[in-house]
């Protein structure tokens, strides 16, 4: 059988930061003006007040110390609460591929790889800008790859879930190279007006070279040992933002119908699912969780990743063995493991396993089990 390796990897990090504080007084702003404007309904009894976020119980209820974004001053601003990117013309590249780009250049640059060299491009993520043509063929004529390339999404374990259909194709002979690309504008499907789900996430896009162990050049490669996915039916993370809406005639007053979440119910079975799965998925390959030199897991949630950990090896959790992005980039959806990846890999000797696991709405879990060659 074909193996299987990473051999690069790319991060687009966008130009502005948010904290948590610019973030809380925008919020808190919002809600005071909502309070005011529904005053009487409130005295009546007949609607809650908005109860203002702040700073301690981001930090608690998450790990988010910041986030990056594209655009924050529409975030920001009371009146809006959401980004104002300016529409483009349809003969300019759009942003999702544009920021995709950007981090497949990057990942071609780390596995010594041109556009020729790509035959399978991925475009995997939470949300796409559009319905067609697929983003993922955009991005494919930005770079100069050719081949193929097909949009997927499997929310925040969309990354994972591409690493194993990059493999699959090489395995079976129908690419040799596969760019795997994971542009979160998170930015714009967030209800920032919500205080429950405010701060989760951040913008950024992730890039991840697969491909052939014989074709591969770089200095540094990880072998892909194995791949292993799950899902299974919850609605406890959901966004129902899309284009049958309009048709719906929908109470105009109503949330905005993009991401919501049930945080407990999430976390509560998440954590036992994600550490079943990724035990499970080392004893098909015949390794005990200790072998693990180093857990590279989706940054949703920083007493979430502890869990999983003290679950699987118990004892101490750290940022050697289990590395956060979280508290910098927030959550990032599908590509949040992958960045944990990219930022924390060093100090890795040849031969030394590690994991990229993602979970997130569906329920979906991805792994990917890798040793440094």
């Amino acid at each position: 059988m074909t193996r299987v390796v990473i051999s690069g990897t790319g991060l687009y990090q966008p130009p502005h930061v948010i904290s948590n504080a610019e973030l809380v007084e925008a919020y808190n702003a919002y809600a005071e003006l909502q309070n005011q404007k529904n005053a009487a309904a409130i005295a009546a009894g007949e609607m809650v007040a908005l109860t203002p976020s702040n700073v301690e119980f981001i930090e608690k209820a998450s790990g988010i110390k910041q986030r990056y974004v594209i655009e924050k001053d529409g975030v920001l601003d009371p009146q809006r609460m959401y980004p104002r990117f300016q529409e483009r013309p349809d003969d300019q590249i759009s942003l999702m591929a544009e920021i995709a780009a950007d981090a497949a250049r990057k990942a071609m640059a780390a596995a010594g790889k041109t556009g020729a060299d790509i035959d399978g491009v991925l475009c995997a993520a939470a949300n796409m800008q559009r319905a067609y043509p697929a983003m993922a063929v955009e991005i494919q004529q930005a770079i100069g790859a050719g081949g193929y390339g097909f949009d997927m999404n499997v929310a925040c374990s969309s990354a994972t879930f591409a690493i194993e259909q990059a493999a699959n194709a090489i395995r079976a002979g129908s690419a040799k190279c596969v760019l795997v690309v994971n542009p979160e504008i998170t930015s714009a499907h967030l209800e920032w007006r919500d205080r429950d789900c405010h701060f989760i996430f951040g913008d950024v896009c992730t890039a991840v070279i697969v491909e052939a162990a014989d074709t591969a050049t770089a200095p540094e490669q990880w072998e892909v040992l194995g791949t292993k996915l799950v899902t299974q039916f919850s609605n406890n993370i959901r966004n129902n933002f899309g284009f049958l809406n309009r048709s719906e005639d929908s109470d105009p007053d109503a949330r905005d119908k993009t991401f919501r979440q049930e945080g407990r119910k999430v976390f509560k079975e998440v954590v036992p699912m994600a550490a079943a799965h990724i035990e499970a998925h080392l004893q098909q390959l015949s390794f005990e969780p200790t072998a693990v030199r180093r857990f590279w897991l989706h940054q949703a949630n920083l007493g979430m990743n502890q869990l999983v950990i003290k679950k699987l090896v118990g004892g101490e959790v750290n940022n050697d063995i289990a590395p956060l992005i979280l508290d910098t980039y927030a959550n990032t959806a599908s590509a949040g493991s992958v960045i944990a990846f990219h930022e924390h890999r060093e100090g890795l000797k040849a031969g030394d396993l590690g994991v990229i696991c993602s979970f997130g709405a569906g329920y979906s879990i991805g792994s990917v089990i890798v040793r440094k060659l």
